[in-house]
This record gives C-alpha cells, sequence and structure tokens, in this order.
C-alpha cells in the first residue's frame, strides 16, 4: 500500500468523525449514550463508504513449485516400420507414461514427427519424409526458457531439410536419443541417385547419370540394368570392395519414341541381402519433336545476360542463343521469341526486321537503355526520359489473367535499377509485377505483358535480376522458383496460341514423396479471373480403370487440388467447368513409387551419438532405454522450481465491506424507529 493510499485513508477517517460528530453532537438532544451510538454508526458507514471510493489494493504473495519439462519426440516415419521397432517404440512410450517417478518429476509432453512436428495423437509409422532438423529446432523455440531435457526417439536418418546435427550449438537443453534400428552393417548395394533430363528431342541421344554405393568389406560383383518398359537398353558388370565402394555411371540413351518414356533402373542384389528395396529406381524422359529456340540479343556486357539465359535453360525444352544485334538478324527466323537487353540505336536494323516478321519479344531496360531510341522505334510502350536513377520492386498483381503464375516474395528481392519517370503502356494489356518506390505503388507497372496484332510482348523495366535469382536461391537453396516464373513467361511469350478460358498447370512426372497439385485458372469473356466458379476433376487410373471426381478449392487467383496421397500409377484426367459455358480440358500423368525411407539399412548412430554429446545428453538404444530413463528420474540438475506469485486484490473485491455498511445503516434505522425517531 502506498502513502498516497494511507494519506487518503487518513483524511476519510477524519472527514467521517467529522460528519458523524456533527449530525449527531452538534445543536442535538440526544443523551451523551445516543451520540455514542448513532455517531458510531455513521461513523462505520461513512468510513466504509469512504474506503470503498479510495479502493486500497493488498498484496498477497503464495508459491508453488514447477516441474521441469520433458518434450518426447517420436519418428513417425516409415523407417521405422522399415526397421521392424514399431511395436517396441510403441512399448516404450507406454512405459514412459507407466513410469511414476518420472511423472511426478516432470510435466511429460509426447510429440511426433515427420514431415513436421506435432502434438501426438496416434503412432502410424506412415509419415514419407523425415525433418529432423525442423523438429528440433521447433522444439528449441518451445523450451528456450525452460529447463526442458529433450528425449528423442529416432532412427537418425533424415530425408528433408537442413542437416540436425548442427542445431546443437543452439539447443539450450541437453537431448537424450533413444535409437531406434540396427547398428550392424550389413552388406548392401543401392542405387543412391539418377539424374537425367526431363526433356530430350526425337532421334537425338540424352545422358542418365547413376550413382551407386556398396557397403561391405568383401569384394562383390553385380549387374547394372536399364530398362525401357521391358525393353533392355543397357547392361553393364560392376565390381565393388570396401576400397572401391562408390560408382558414377553415365549412360547415353536413345530417343526414338515421341512421349513420355519410361524407365527402370536395377542394381542387382547380393546373396542375403537385407534391404532390396533400394536396388530399383525408375525415372522418365519426356521426347519432344522440337525445342524452343530463344534469340537473346545485348550489345553490352551484363551478369543479368548470363542469368537470363541460364533462367530460361533451366528448362530443357529451351534453347538460348546470344547475340549481338548484327549477328542477330541472320537468326531471327528460325527463333520463336527475341528477348531484347537493354537496346540502343545498334538494334535499328534489328527492329525493322523484328517488325516486318511480326516476331514476339521480350524486352528488358535499365540504366544503359537509349529511351529516345526506344521510344520511336516501337509502338507499345513509351517512357518519360529523365537522367534521374530510381530504385523500385514489385509485387505481384493478383489479377493477373494471362497465366497462372506464383508470387516468389517479390517485395522482398532487392530493389532493381531503372530510370524515373512514367511507363505507360500504350496497347491492350496486364501488369504483372506493379512498381513499388520507396514502399508506394507507382502507376508504372515493373512487368507488363502485351497484346497487338497477333503479337506477344512483354516489357521490364529494370536492371539486377542476377540479385532476385541470386536472393530466391539463398531462401530455398534452388533457383526453381525463381526459374519457374521466368519460365512461365517465356512458355506465354514463345507461342502465339490462342488462350483459352480455362487454364492448367500440372506436371507430368511427379514422386509419391513430393507433394502432387494440379492447378486451373477460369477467366470470363475479358479474360478477368472468375473466383466463384464450380471446376472439378475426373481423374482415371489407366491400369486399373478406377476413376473419381473432386471439386477444386479456390487458392487466392487460382483453382487446386492435391493428390498427394495417392498411389503410384499412371493416370489421365479431365477438368471440367460446370457453369453457363462448358469448358473441358485433359491431360496425363505418372507418379513414381519412390519410398526415400526404405533407402535406409542402419541408424545413424554417429551424428546421433555427436547430437547427444554436443548438447550434454546421453544415447541409448531401444533395447537399454531404461537406462536413459533412470538416469532423467535420479538427475538432480532437472529439479522443481518454486516460484512466487504476487496476488494484488482491491478493497472493493472483499464483501464483507458492503454488509458493514449495511448493518450499519439497518441498526442505525431499527434504533431511531424504536426510539421513536424518524
Amino acid at each position: 500500500m502506498t502513502i498516497q493510499t494511507l494519506l487518503f485513508i487518513f483524511f476519510a477517517f477524519l472527514v467521517s468523525v467529522i460528519l458523524a460528530t456533527y449530525q449527531y453532537a452538534y445543536k442535538t438532544k440526544f443523551t451523551t449514550k445516543a451520540k455514542w451510538i448513532y455517531g458510531s454508526l455513521r461513523f462505520i458507514t461513512f468510513f466504509s463508504f469512504f474506503i470503498l471510493l479510495i479502493n486500497p489494493k493488498f498484496k498477497t504473495n503464495s508459491y508453488f513449485s514447477v516441474k521441469p519439462s520433458l518434450p518426447v519426440l517420436i519418428d513417425n516415419s516409415e523407417s521405422i516400420n522399415e526397421f521392424n521397432q514399431g511395436n517396441k517404440v510403441i512399448a516404450l512410450i507406454n512405459k514412459i507414461r507407466e513410469n511414476r517417478i518420472l511423472n511426478d518429476k516432470f510435466d511429460i509432453e509426447y510429440y511426433t514427427f515427420g514431415t513436421e512436428l506435432k502434438l501426438m495423437d496416434s503412432l502410424t509409422f506412415d509419415e514419407k519424409t523425415t525433418n529432423i532438423y525442423d523438429a528440433l529446432n521447433l522444439t528449441n523455440s518451445i523450451y528456450k526458457q525452460e529447463i526442458a531435457p529433450t528425449l528423442f526417439v529416432t532412427d537418425g536418418n533424415q530425408t528433408l531439410g537442413s542437416d540436425y546435427e548442427y542445431i546443437a550449438s543452439q539447443f539450450k537443453n541437453p537431448i537424450y536419443p533413444i535409437i531406434v534400428g540396427d547398428s550392424i552393417k550389413y552388406s548392401d548395394l543401392k542405387i543412391e541417385s539418377i539424374f537425367s533430363n526431363r526433356y530430350t528431342f526425337l532421334k537425338n541421344q540424352f545422358p542418365v547419370e547413376l550413382t551407386i554405393v556398396y557397403q561391405g568389406t568383401s569384394p562383390v560383383k553385380s549387374n547394372l540394368e536399364i530398362k525401357r518398359g521391358s525393353t533392355l537398353v543397357h547392361r553393364q558388370s560392376l565390381t565393388f570392395s570396401e576400397n572401391d565402394n562408390a560408382k558414377i555411371i553415365q549412360v547415353i540413351l536413345p530417343s526414338s519414341e515421341i512421349g513420355l518414356q519410361k524407365y527402370s533402373a536395377q542394381i542387382y542384389p547380393l546373396t542375403n541381402e537385407k534391404n532390396t528395396q533400394n536396388n530399383t529406381k525408375e525415372f522418365a524422359v519426356e521426347v519432344i519433336d522440337q525445342s524452343t529456340n530463344i534469340l537473346l540479343v545485348s550489345d553490352i556486357k551484363h551478369p543479368d545476360v548470363g542469368v537470363i539465359k541460364k533462367s530460361i535453360e533451366s528448362n530443357e525444352q529451351r534453347i538460348v542463343t546470344i547475340n549481338t544485334p548484327d549477328e542477330a538478324l541472320k537468326n531471327l527466323i528460325d527463333s520463336q521469341l527475341i528477348v531484347l537487353y537493354q537496346p540502343n540505336r545498334n538494334f535499328s536494323a534489328l527492329f525493322q526486321e523484328i517488325k516486318k516478321l511480326n516476331k514476339n519479344t521480350f524486352t528488358f531496360t535499365g540504366l544503359q537503355t537509349d529511351w529516345g531510341f526506344l521510344n520511336s522505334n516501337q509502338i507499345n510502350f513509351t517512357k518519360e526520359i529523365t537522367n534521374q536513377k530510381e530504385l523500385s520492386v514489385g509485387d505481384l498483381n493478383a489479377n493477373f489473367g494471362y497465366f497462372l503464375t506464383e508470387d516468389i516474395g517479390f517485395l522482398d528481392f532487392r530493389p532493381l535499377n531503372t530510370f524515373f519517370g512514367t511507363l505507360t503502356i500504350l496497347n491492350k494489356s496486364e501488369s504483372l509485377l506493379d512498381q513499388y518506390i520507396n514502399g508506394y505503388r507507382t502507376e508504372s507497372p515493373l512487368l507488363a505483358i502485351i497484346e497487338s496484332n497477333l503479337r506477344r510482348e512483354a516489357i521490364w523495366d529494370g536492371e539486377g535480376l542476377w540479385k532476385w535469382r541470386a536472393q530466391s536461391f539463398i531462401e530455398s537453396q534452388n533457383h526453381r522458383k525463381f526459374d519457374l516464373f521466368m519460365g512461365n513467361i517465356i512458355q506465354y511469350l514463345a507461342s502465339n496460341k490462342r488462350r483459352s478460358r480455362l487454364e492448367l498447370n500440372f506436371k507430368n512426372i511427379y514422386y509419391n514423396n513430393n507433394s502432387i497439385k494440379i492447378s486451373a485458372q477460369y477467366f470470363d469473356k475479358n479474360f478477368v479471373f472468375n473466383p466463384n466458379a464450380n471446376i472439378s476433376i475426373t481423374i482415371k487410373n489407366m491400369e486399373t480403370k478406377e476413376s473419381f471426381i473432386s471439386p477444386l478449392i479456390l487458392k487466392e487467383n487460382y483453382y487446386e487440388i492435391d493428390l498427394s496421397a495417392m498411389n503410384a500409377g499412371d493416370y489421365s484426367f479431365s477438368v471440367t467447368l460446370d457453369d453457363d459455358v462448358k469448358l473441358t480440358r485433359t491431360g496425363t500423368f505418372t507418379i513414381f513409387d519412390y519410398h526415400i525411407e526404405q533407402q535406409f539399412l542402419n541408424a545413424d548412430v554417429k551424428k546421433l551419438t555427436r547430437l547427444a554429446t554436443n548438447t550434454n545428453g546421453d544415447i541409448s538404444f531401444l533395447s537399454d532405454s531404461y537406462k536413459v530413463l533412470e538416469d532423467l528420474a535420479n538427475n538432480d540438475s532437472f529439479k522443481q522450481i518454486q516460484k512466487k506469485s504476487e496476488i494484488i486484490k482491491p478493497l472493493i473485491e472483499f464483501k464483507y465491506i458492503l454488509m458493514l455498511i449495511i448493518i450499519s445503516l439497518s441498526l442505525e434505522w431499527l434504533i431511531r424507529k424504536y426510539n421513536g425517531l424518524t
């Protein structure tokens, strides 16, 4: 209670005495006894009322004990069942739940992890991937401010995410891995990886690179076979030893038929080999009859030129040729798209030929662009000529409707360099990226798509694209998102095919350990995206002939269905718009059966040991897990913490004060009535 509150109470006391005295002692005819009775009752009423108005607060302290936390993280991936350890893990969890000493000492929380960390509902051991890093990282975030040793039930084999070994430096609490699986080293042959082109051209050849790994001590011999369907296309004998335990095999295969060609590679298993699931892998290549030739014209040397070429050629269907303006004149006819990088007056003859041949173009501008030349040599856009430099970023136009594209975080990318001034589009167009300067949206597009006279054109006003592609790599450890964004633009510009009001986006090949999604966009007569459409998909298994129908769900500016739960196989599908206008688009895709969790023979004991050591924890196997439970139960480092709780309670919450006022007023009234007073 503060000094101020005490002073208020003192003044309340004085005022209450003065008021009670004035009412019953000053100029009254009551007896002394009556004055004291009436005055006392009135004083109690006044003082209680004033105390309630002041409402002093009283502090009380309570003490309680807090148990340390014990998060139990359980690997729920398929590899646990591959080791035939599922029942033993469930038995361990039941043992922890029944351990009275452990439950009295710790506040135990159970989590499962595979692709992501979840509160445990049930243990199914059916997750197709294991992200140990994210599971540990999230656990560290949750329990960072607590005493919380972590029980970690896993085989230590990670198939997704960053290397979890390096999280030890961030982890505050000790980790106690309970190792699931076999530590015995068995002899094993496996196909570690296969790399091949997604596309190749008819009557051409394409390379396939296989990495084959041997685990064992004795020299062994086996055969590698590659088949297309049931046809053997490659056979090779291989030998391995303890020291010569990995081979990179490069094979050149012919492409003789158009369409999706499926292949299987097999390394024959050793005698009594324990795991044969990793001896076979499937892959596919789509054979097309022609490529897309793209001509990239630049009169200057700039890192953007190389980045544009690499980004476009990330799709094997596309070939980019870099020419100067003079060289490009000879290659115009054979090119489906002309990319113009920062045109100047040296492009004069080239612009005339492009106009004559009615070629589609993609123009990139920047600080070395001659806008005087550009404004006078084409009719689709114009820009004010200034010498003032400006930094700008872009944001995806949510209403863009020419083709389906994804927001890859454009606003977070580093600014591009351009000249200050308004870029005006003179023909039918849509802004793909709106321009932002200093956080404010301008009237100019950063990237616009233009359609005029059966031509398609794009203008990107800003240089420094190499920074965007580099940042995309830093964030996701690959260039896929940026290249896909660029690829969508190139695919649209390289074709004069009439736009469909129902556009699809899907892949011909999927693996069942990755997400499998098909998306669609529907546009009205004015080619404005319609978010109220009723779109369904019919999917048919081409082998079993089984089919099902499902709606596509609206997601921002597109519709989507997730088919990740589907089994491996060949499928055909049709997407139908159920509206006033009946539209249908069809396609096919293949899902390959690839269980990455089945590729492991042993638990990763070494890595789990280092993880435990670096966090001051300890390891154990399922067979002797009772030791780590006893250690946790007896470890004095994990004690209950006594905490103080301060409770502040205002006087107004005390009902007795109100009762006292009521009683004093009632007694005063009854005594006065008894004595015949009003």
